[in-house]
């Protein structure tokens, strides 16, 4: 497995809408793999292909990352990933992107969602998913839309979470 590039915005790969992918075969599966390791590097608990300059429909997630117990993580990779159903209750979650480094937001998503997808194998299936599982879904499936957390947001909060953004990055510049 290989470390591959991370892209942040506002590079124009994160604002594509992705393609369906037709076949599930070993180049895909050696990409997915590969994303995998990006997201555990980075230490992130999900990943989207557009992050990683890919527009094809696939995640990897982890809502257990952990570095200190590897036999605690818990990956699933979902390809063409769509929610089916979502709950009418909403949740608010403090969410952090890793093409955004060092900003979070509070975003209001749906508790639970039911998502079809296809595995690692190219079988399809679905799972109902609640708690952080299902809002880092929501998350990662936005990706795949052009979609970023920050368009949850108030004009005002997006705003001011860009200008952080912007300060983070000069601070990085200043201190290499």
């Amino acid at each position: 497995m290989s470390v591959l590039k991370l892209y942040e915005y506002p590079d124009e790969v994160l604002r594509q809408k992705c393609d369906k992918i037709t076949a599930v075969d070993d180049e895909l599966r050696h990409f997915l793999d590969d994303m995998l390791e990006t997201m555990y590097v980075d230490k992130g608990c999900g990943l989207a292909a557009p992050q990683v300059g890919c527009t094809k429909r696939m995640i990897v997630v982890d809502p257990n990352p952990s570095d200190e117990d590897l036999s605690a993580r818990r990956p699933m990779y979902l390809i063409n990933p769509e929610i089916i159903w979502h709950s009418e209750e909403t949740v608010f979650f403090n969410e952090g992107c890793l093409s955004l480094p060092d900003q979070r937001a509070d975003v209001e998503r749906f508790e639970k969602v039911r998502v079809r997808y296809i595995d690692y194998n190219g079988i399809e299936r679905e799972i109902l998913a609640d708690d952080l599982l299902a809002i880092i879904l929501q998350h990662e499936i936005d990706h795949l839309d052009g979609i970023l957390y920050i368009d949850h947001l108030s004009r005002l909060k997006r705003t001011r979470l860009l200008h952080k953004l912007e300060k983070y990055r000069e601070d990085c510049k200043r201190n290499k």
